[in-house]
């Protein structure tokens, strides 16, 4: 699993209180997890868009880019995926009830990582996954 985070991924995530950089640095481990159980992602680039730590999978282009960042309230961490993607329905489909969703974008924690790390895997890995599984004809695990 990746350890190093890159200097400008840590300073953005060093500018958020505590909880939150605790859960962002959660789901940075279990993004990389899924890489490693999933070898069809390949390896993940790590960088920053908008400001914000962003996991897109360059090499093998099987994914699409995923952000981490507060939630529109600030209150949890969230995950970030493209608005021109069908994830967001897809995650509802799965866990209605687990995340709180917001547009097309938006999958927010309701509480700690550790609540929720099953379904969260699950959600990175139909991210990292997304055009590999549309290639396939797939929409689902």
């Amino acid at each position: 699993m990746k350890k190093n985070i890159p200097d400008n991924v840590a300073a953005a995530i060093n500018l958020y209180p505590p909880h939150l950089r605790d859960d962002l640095l959660a789901c940075r481990r279990l993004i990389f997890k899924a890489a490693e159980v999933h070898t069809e992602i390949g390896p993940v680039t790590e960088t920053l868009k908008w400001g914000q730590p962003s996991y897109l999978t360059e090499v093998t282009w099987a994914g699409s880019t995923l952000r981490l960042a507060p939630s529109g309230d600030g209150r949890h961490a969230a995950l970030y995926v493209n608005c021109n993607t069908n994830l967001i329905e897809q995650f509802r489909q799965f866990y209605p009830t687990r995340f709180d969703f917001h547009g097309a974008r938006e999958v927010a924690l309701q509480g700690p990582v550790s609540q929720v790390t099953e379904e969260l895997t699950h959600c990175i890995a139909l991210t990292l996954t997304y055009h590999f599984r549309k290639r396939l004809g797939q929409k689902q695990r």
